[in-house]
C-alpha cells in the first residue's frame, strides 16, 4: 500500500491537503498527516511513506531539516519530498535542492498538481 504523509504547521493546509489527496485512498494509498518537522520525521521513520509533502517554515524543526535527516542521514533517496512554501525565493529553491527535495512548490499552490504529482510517483 503506497503511503503520503503530510507535514505542515498550519492546520488548514494539512486539512486542504488531506481532503485534496483523500481521493487517492479508493486506490489503495494511506495518509498521514504530521504538525510539525519532529512528528514529521518521526512518521517518516515509522511508517517510511514514498511521497511526502513537507511544509518549510514549521516549529521544533524545519523542513529543510527534515528533508536533509531522511535524505542524507537515514540514506532514504526513495521518498519523493515536495517542498511547501510562502517563500519562493530562488535562494529557498536552492536550499531545497542542497537538502535532496525533489519538487519545490510554493504557496498558494494548485491543489490539482498536488495530486498529479502524487498520482505520477506514486505510479496509480
Amino acid at each position: 500500500m503506497a503511503k503520503i504523509l503530510i507535514v505542515d504547521d498550519e492546520p488548514h493546509i494539512r486539512l486542504l491537503l488531506e481532503q485534496t489527496l483523500e481521493e487517492l485512498e479508493d486506490e489503495g494509498v494511506e495518509l498521514f498527516i504530521a504538525a510539525n518537522g519532529e512528528e514529521g520525521l518521526a512518521t517518516i521513520r515509522r511508517e517510511r511513506p514514498e511521497f511526502v509533502l513537507l511544509d518549510v517554515m514549521m516549529p521544533k524543526m524545519n523542513g529543510f531539516e527534515v528533508c536533509h535527516k531522511v535524505k542524507s542521514e537515514l540514506g532514504m533517496k526513495n521518498v519523493y519530498v515536495v517542498m511547501l512554501t510562502a517563500k519562493g525565493q530562488s535562494f529557498d529553491k536552492q536550499k531545497g535542492e542542497e537538502v535532496g527535495a525533489d519538487v519545490y512548490m510554493t504557496k498558494p499552490f494548485n491543489p490539482d498538481e498536488v495530486v498529479k504529482k502524487a498520482r505520477e510517483v506514486l505510479n496509480l
